[in-house]
């Protein structure tokens, strides 16, 4: 059974708060509970214009635009609130919040979104835990199967600011990760540029290709097992798995890692007991670009890779 969330064609014009924004993330605000893989097939379909031309999901909106918005419907059961178990998870979750950020430890295995495989996601269960705040938006994404330090804006400006910071690469981002086989160097770089393409699922492959965008990575040896690495992995640019795919490239990738390690690695790995990728945003800091502040987060690993690395 369906049910209509918008029964005719909108028109919206792009003011201020808007303006800068992409169109996706836009269409995600303006239709709350629609699947992200809907949203990127009306964008392709050309059922989304602007100023009645066809776009791409990437474009950045320009104050006074005129964004045509079809209309939309979607399955009933994506209008049911978030699970009790994930709302009560992200509760526990939330390590920082005041009048413009809260910071979250996101759990593995619990997407930012909501899209075609995931009727919810963190953003989903925020606003529902959060029902006064007006405005509660994703500054930037992780993985669904990577855990760690996540920021959520609580207004527009603070929204702005974060995402100008993420453009001129001035917010540090840590991730904590164990990679396959051991890693001899102290630290190493990788500045292998990546392609990425979306699929009709709205899901994301990447893979090292010379036309791809410039990327750079940094890993740094935390401590060697008899088989596998921990490490540091700082990353200069934010292509979307990024770490994933350059830790592939040099010969160790992550572990856990269904979609870039080898059958085998990942079959390894899960009959030893990591039943999730081994990937953790552990640290964060940056100036608040409101106030100057200097901000720090860390999020500890989680105890099941706490375990694990025991184990080993």
């Amino acid at each position: 059974m369906k049910t209509q969330v918008h029964d005719q064609v909108r028109y919206i014009e792009v003011d201020e708060n808007s303006e800068g924004q992409r169109l996706d993330n836009f269409l995600m605000s303006q239709l709350k509970g629609v699947p992200k893989g809907h949203i990127y097939k009306i964008i392709r379909r050309g059922e989304v214009r602007i100023n009645k031309g066809r776009i791409k999901n990437v474009y950045r909106l320009k104050l006074n635009d005129v964004v045509r918005i079809p209309p939309v419907r979607i399955d009933e059961k994506d209008e049911s609130k978030p699970a009790k178990w994930m709302i009560q998870s992200i509760e526990k979750r939330i390590i920082h919040e005041d009048k413009d950020l809260l910071v979250l430890n996101k759990p593995s295995g619990i997407a930012v979104h909501g899209g075609t495989a995931n009727n919810h996601g963190v953003i989903d269960a925020l606003r529902f835990l959060r029902p006064d705040e007006r405005y509660l938006e994703l500054a930037h994404r992780l993985d669904k199967a990577t855990s760690g330090c996540l920021m959520i804006a609580k207004n527009r400006k603070m929204l702005n600011g974060l995402q100008s910071l993420l453009r001129n690469r001035t917010i540090n981002k840590t991730y904590t990760a164990l990679v396959c086989g051991v890693i001899h160097q102290a630290s190493i770089t990788v500045k292998a540029p990546l392609e990425k393409r979306t699929l009709d699922s709205g899901e994301h492959r990447v893979r090292v290709h010379p036309e791809g965008k410039k990327s750079e990575t940094t890993y740094e040896k935390i401590q060697s097992y008899k088989n596998a690495t921990l490490v540091y992995a700082s990353p200069k640019t934010g292509r979307t798995h990024q770490i994933r795919v350059h830790a592939k490239h040099l010969g160790h990738a992550i572990a856990g890692d269904e979609r870039y390690s080898s059958p085998s690695q990942y079959k390894q790995y899960r009959e030893n007991g990591l039943k999730r990728l081994f990937l953790h945003a552990s640290k964060l800091n940056f100036i608040h670009p409101l106030t100057d502040e200097k901000m720090s987060f860390e999020a500890p690993l989680d105890a099941e890779l706490k375990s694990f690395l025991k184990q080993l």
